[in-house]
């Protein structure tokens, strides 16, 4: 069984393709790219799928409820409405997101810069959208490896946490020596991270937040991990 863990990185994606123990890193240039993979029989990806139209999405409120306790529920950003992707205007952006929600709320910028990458992979989903690939939250994949995760993962202690957890289930260290030149080692962790929650998925054992709610476009409202 061969499956993918993606999350974004500049403009592009850090791909952990995973096999058993072993996991290879490397780098996908757009959503489409991460699509063509056909030889994994799922694709776990850290960005938002199904869109809301005018409210918060279920998945993100219990995800970040779960996080809460355990040092990263600011870490679940809320998704932006669809009709934000009708721009690349943080301005319009934000007015948009008024207009549809009720009482009315904004993307943040941090969530906004996330605007181009959730828009691609909306287009390159297709419709209807590809049955094998599936939201997932890196945070989620950690505290369910092990709940002492707890330092953010930019500093020392939280990397190494991470490190330590990934390392009861796939080979990391081999990977990370073996990464493309330039790749930050968080983005690094986070892709293995969503590679084992792919893993999880593709073996029937995974969680999941969120119920079956679908967007406008039958895209499952759901974070699995």
């Amino acid at each position: 069984m061969t499956v993918l863990g993606v999350d974004g990185w500049r403009g592009a994606w850090v791909g952990a393709r995973l096999e058993g123990r072993t996991v290879t890193l490397g780098v996908l240039r757009d959503a489409r790219e991460v699509l063509a993979m056909t030889d994994v029989e799922v694709i776990g990806i850290d960005m938002p799928i199904g869109l809301p139209d005018n409210e918060s999405r279920r998945c993100d409120d219990e995800a970040r409820e779960l996080l809460r306790g355990l040092g990263a529920g600011s870490s679940v950003f809320p998704t932006p409405v669809r009709a934000v992707l009708a721009t690349d205007d943080y301005a319009e952006a934000r007015a948009l997101s008024r207009a549809a929600t009720n009482p009315p709320r904004a993307p943040s910028a941090q969530a906004f810069q996330l605007v181009k990458a959730i828009r691609a992979l909306d287009e390159a989903l297709g419709d209807p959208p590809a049955g094998h690939v599936f939201e997932v939250h890196p945070e989620l994949a950690f505290r369910a490896l092990d709940p002492g995760v707890r330092d953010p993962k930019l500093t020392a202690r939280g990397m190494a946490q991470r490190l330590a957890a990934l390392r009861r289930v796939m080979d990391v260290e081999q990977a990370l020596l073996a990464a493309p030149a330039r790749v930050p080692a968080a983005d690094a962790l986070d892709a293995c991270a969503a590679a084992w929650s792919a893993q999880r998925i593709a073996a029937g054992r995974a969680e999941s937040a969120g119920d079956d709610a679908r967007d406008a476009r039958r895209r499952p409202m759901r974070i699995s991990w």
